[in-house]
């Protein structure tokens, strides 16, 4: 019990890396059968009401109705970033490239995270920090570099690489505006309210695309909407949430840094369910981003 106790933050961090694990393999498949803008928003209106139903329990209210100004707005720009522009480019990754892949880049969202808190707190990179950057990058460079006789081309489709890519920035960029719009506030909550602002989003783009169809065809597709459901307990319900605590309770280094180990956590169910394919090389390369991203923290 000690050892809960004096490392509640690690081990909800690891909760956490386990709840992305699952979430990110069953929004892939979910994602290939009914298409990654139908999955983003029925994922984010059934975490609404899984939120708003244990918020009930949990604090006698269905919405934040506590929540200050300050968070509103924080938490409502960190949910745009985060949820619509990076989740929907990850989740597209999903699709070009895998989920194993996918969630291999979005290492990067650690030293991004750092960045952006530079950059915006004003917090400090040390020369750690930048070691753990470059081992980290050159660890994902590893897996999606191929190398023959002529010449050095990419492994994967660039554009999927690129979606990826985009998704860790949305990430590392919602987690620093996250902890500004958060301080001490309930991070279920704080996670609800990512998640309006995350509907609204992505409410505005299927009207404006005209994707309300495709809608409505997901919603009609059992094997899908139980993935989506699946995606949805463990995603944006359990995952974000708990992200958000952990980093109440450890510091945002030590968290980022145990929740990173998704790639290498995917690996097995990645070989074992789906079949695909798993190298020496790209085992290599995700041990070697995450040895860049514990590095980058320890800084």
């Amino acid at each position: 019990m000690n050892l809960i106790q004096n490392h509640y933050g690690e081990f909800i961090s690891l909760f956490t890396a386990l709840c992305w694990t699952i979430t990110s393999l069953a929004f892939e498949s979910a994602g290939k059968r009914v298409g990654s803008l139908s999955v983003n928003i029925i994922r984010l209106i059934m975490a609404f009401f899984f939120i708003g139903i244990i918020s009930v329990f949990r604090k006698g209210m269905f919405l934040p109705f506590d929540a200050s100004v300050e968070n509103w707005l924080w938490l409502l720009l960190s949910g745009i970033i985060g949820f619509v522009i990076g989740d929907l480019l990850l989740f597209q990754a999903f699709i070009e490239i895998g989920a194993r892949l996918s969630m291999l880049i979005m290492s990067l969202a650690p030293p991004l995270a750092a960045f952006f808190g530079w950059i915006i707190l004003n917090e400090k990179l040390t020369l750690l920090h930048a070691i753990g950057m470059t081992i980290t990058i050159l660890g994902i460079a590893l897996v999606i570099i191929s190398k023959n006789k002529k010449q050095i081309k990419l492994s994967y489709p660039i554009r999927g690489v690129l979606l990826a890519l985009g998704g860790a920035t949305g990430q590392g960029l919602g987690l620093v505006i996250s902890k500004l719009g958060m301080k001490n506030y309930d991070p279920f909550l704080s996670t609800q309210i990512r998640v309006i602002a995350g509907i609204i989003g992505f409410g505005i783009l299927f009207s404006f695309y005209g994707h309300w169809s495709n809608f409505k065809s997901a919603i009609k597709n059992t094997p899908a909407m139980k993935r989506i459901s699946l995606g949805a307990f463990f995603g944006p319900f359990l995952g974000v949430s708990f992200s958000l605590m952990a980093i109440q309770y450890t510091s945002t280094g030590i968290a980022s840094t145990i929740m990173a180990i998704v790639p290498v956590l995917i690996i097995p169910p990645a070989w074992l369910i789906f079949k695909e394919k798993i190298t020496i090389k790209e085992i290599a390369g995700a041990l070697i981003a995450v040895i860049g991203v514990i590095l980058l923290f320890i800084g």
